[in-house]
């Protein structure tokens, strides 16, 4: 059985963890970690039975007390990486699903674990279909010269653009370039206009951000006198659970710092 703990456990999709993984015959949720509701049970808070478990204030209390084989981590951007410092220095293996890292926060992450013998998997995304629409879109991306991104989020999501449209858009500039396929910027003849959205690698990419979203993207390629979209909807939270569930079972056999799900598939 892998033991799991769940930093965040009381928010939208900490709880939602907290089912699926108390509800995976191999899987044993030990805790949770969530500093407004500490003391609580942690499974009355989640929804489900009271399982005997507390909430602990934070990570270091948790670990104090009992070392799981996987910590998930679905919090925010402010706190992930002094949580996700402190659970690979304790020698456990993390799951992140909190989106804000930088290249150099990973990389620094990457060393910490591989001193401490700890994986950690960061995913944008925790969707299989979300995943497999990133790879039809880098599949795609060497036949289409130009692409735009559209994601549509909840009004309570912290970054824009969001992780998912930001790994899709370098996928796809990864998948241009090992082609060698010309870009979007070498066959626009003409200016596009300003503050249409965030550029990544040269792709540019609209966020919206209202009430009634949860996690929506569409990939919009244009070729001579044609278009082709690719759109995937991500209509609750439990969309994401099988996701995370896989990346809890087979973290212990991905060594160092993994980006994206998709290796794990």
């Amino acid at each position: 059985m892998i033991t799991v703990m769940v930093c965040g456990a009381t928010g939208k999709m900490g709880r939602e963890v907290v089912k699926a993984v108390h509800n995976d015959p191999e899987l044993t949720f030990i805790g949770g970690i969530d500093p407004k509701q500490a003391g609580d049970d942690a499974g009355k808070d989640a929804g489900i039975e009271e399982l005997g478990l507390p909430l602990y204030k934070d990570i270091s209390s948790a670990l104090a007390d009992k070392k799981p084989d996987v910590v998930v981590d679905f919090t925010n951007p402010a706190i992930i990486f002094e949580n996700a410092k402190t659970v690979l220095n304790a020698g456990v293996h993390l799951v992140i699903g909190t989106t804000g890292l930088t290249a150099d926060q990973r990389d620094e992450l990457a060393a910490i674990g591989k001193d401490h013998k700890a994986n950690c998997l960061v995913a944008p995304n925790f969707s299989l279909g979300a995943v497999m629409m990133m790879k039809t879109a880098a599949n795609l991306a060497p036949y289409f010269p130009n692409v735009e991104i559209i994601e549509l989020h909840h009004n309570h999501k912290y970054d824009a653009p969001s992780g998912t449209a930001v790994l899709t858009a370098k996928l796809i500039n990864e998948a241009k370039q090992a082609a060698g396929a010309k870009g979007a910027e070498d066959l626009t003849k003409e200016s596009l206009p300003g503050a249409r959205g965030a550029k990544v690698d040269e792709v540019t990419i609209h966020s919206v951000r209202l009430p009634g979203y949860v996690a929506h993207q569409e990939v919009l390629f244009g070729g001579y006198d044609e278009t082709l979209t690719i759109r995937h909807d991500s209509l609750s939270r439990l969309s994401f659970m099988p996701g995370v569930v896989l990346a809890c079972k087979k973290i212990g056999e991905k060594p160092g710092l993994t980006y994206g799900l998709e290796h794990y598939l």
